[in-house]
């Protein structure tokens, strides 16, 4: 695809409204920050819709930034760039997607993925848009007005990075709704994806649920703590919480546990983990599958007096705004007490938290607390964090939002 016939896909505006921030609001701005919030917001000058490119100025009227407007969320503009002279076109967006496939490169050769997130939104420079790439399936979310406003040159400059790959859409995001948006699911370009596509990941075989899966069909930033997981499994008797398709479980049966028991609420993931058992030829035997709720069922071992010597603690995010952080720092800690006094002396605990709302410093410190309600004492001995196709830039420190902790159990 030419980019003379892609251009064509955007019509230039010469009359771009403008963004006046209030007095002494720019800060965040020159510090490169992506997002502008709406108690920042002075005025908006001449007319913008809902996704629309506008210039972000100062009160003085000096020239910002140029992002996307987004007059239903609280977050009122996500920058695109903070160069006057670049245009927001398809070129625009081809560059960013070379840009970003240049360390995707690195990191893909480096563990032997043909399974990487490929644009991570604002620590791509491209707020709002996630793309995934399963072999050669791209998986497209766009989170924000901005995104999806610019779908049409997007998706052909996807079109001209990457003319041998399909392009599914799982725009099927809640966050959506307070973009003023629709929800979206479906076929974009080339072939349907398989019920099931298989990927690689240190030396793992697992199988992704494009159309229907959780987010984009797998949780790629769990990549280095699958693999730490397989360091400490061997010998031990695991217990998978909230195990969706089973990928810690296939480690830690490559690490030479002995048993490892597999929890979820959705029979549909437990199913797929069995499958991902098998494909990676390991015992069946050594594996179990429970439909069953996690706190019930801790609460449950612990009536029992089941005991393991690993557990994975890896629950859906708890906190979707700032007034839930109490209520789910509750939930950690009651969920990670259960899990300490189902843990053997000596026992390894791999807990995590996929709430960005939540600092890896409160989250250690909910972890020590548990360990203390549980009367058990505590090592930290390794930290977690996304992997490196998830990066963070400097400006932007929310784009860290997994953190983890191994944790030995002493007494």
């Amino acid at each position: 695809m030419s980019l003379f016939f892609v251009s064509e896909l955007t019509e230039p505006n010469f009359m771009t409204a403008r963004l006046i921030l209030a007095k002494g609001r720019e800060k965040s701005l020159l510090r490169r920050h992506p997002w502008v919030f709406s108690g920042a917001v002075s005025r908006i000058e001449g007319k913008a819709n809902s996704g629309e490119t506008i210039d972000i100025v100062d009160s003085q009227g000096k020239w910002l930034a140029r992002g996307a407007y987004s007059p239903s969320s609280q977050i009122r503009a996500r920058v695109w760039t903070f160069k006057q002279d670049e245009d927001i076109d398809i070129a625009f967006f081809i560059r960013r997607l070379q840009q970003a496939q240049s360390w995707r490169d690195y990191i893909a050769k480096r563990d032997g993925l043909d399974g990487y997130r490929l644009i991570a939104g604002e620590s791509d420079c491209l707020p709002g848009i996630t793309i995934d790439r399963f072999q050669n399936f791209l998986v497209l979310q766009l989170l924000s007005a901005g995104a999806e406003y610019q779908r049409a040159p997007l998706i052909a400059a996807l079109q001209h990075c990457y003319p041998q790959c399909a392009i599914w859409d799982r725009s099927d995001v809640a966050v959506r709704k307070k973009e003023g948006l629709e929800l979206a699911q479906g076929h974009v370009f080339g072939d349907e994806p398989p019920a099931l596509l298989p990927i690689q990941e240190h030396g793992m075989s697992l199988l992704v649920d494009i159309k229907e899966g959780h987010k984009t069909g797998f949780y790629l930033d769990q990549r280095d703590s699958r693999l730490a997981a397989r360091h400490y499994a061997a010998g031990r008797n695991v217990l998978n919480c909230f195990s969706y398709t089973g990928a810690f479980a296939v480690s830690a049966l490559m690490g030479g546990c002995t048993k490892v028991t597999n929890v979820d609420t959705s029979q549909a993931a437990l199913d797929v983990a069995r499958q991902n058992v098998e494909l990676n030829n390991l015992d069946l035997l050594k594996a179990e599958f429970v439909r069953e709720d996690v706190f019930q069922l801790l609460r449950k071992y612990r009536t029992e007096g089941q005991q393991f010597d690993m557990i994975v603690m890896d629950p859906p995010k708890f906190v979707e705004n700032k007034n839930q952080l109490a209520s789910a720092c509750r939930g950690y800690k009651d969920i990670n007490m259960l899990a300490l006094q189902l843990l053997r002396p000596g026992g390894i605990l791999l807990s995590f938290s996929c709430s960005g709302l939540l600092p890896t410093d409160l989250f250690q410190k909910i972890l020590a607390d548990a360990a203390l309600d549980a009367g058990r004492e505590i090592q930290f001995v390794e930290q977690f964090r996304q992997a490196a196709d998830h990066p963070v830039t400097g400006a932007y420190p929310e784009g860290l939002y997994l953190k983890g902790f191994a944790c030995r159990v002493m007494n």
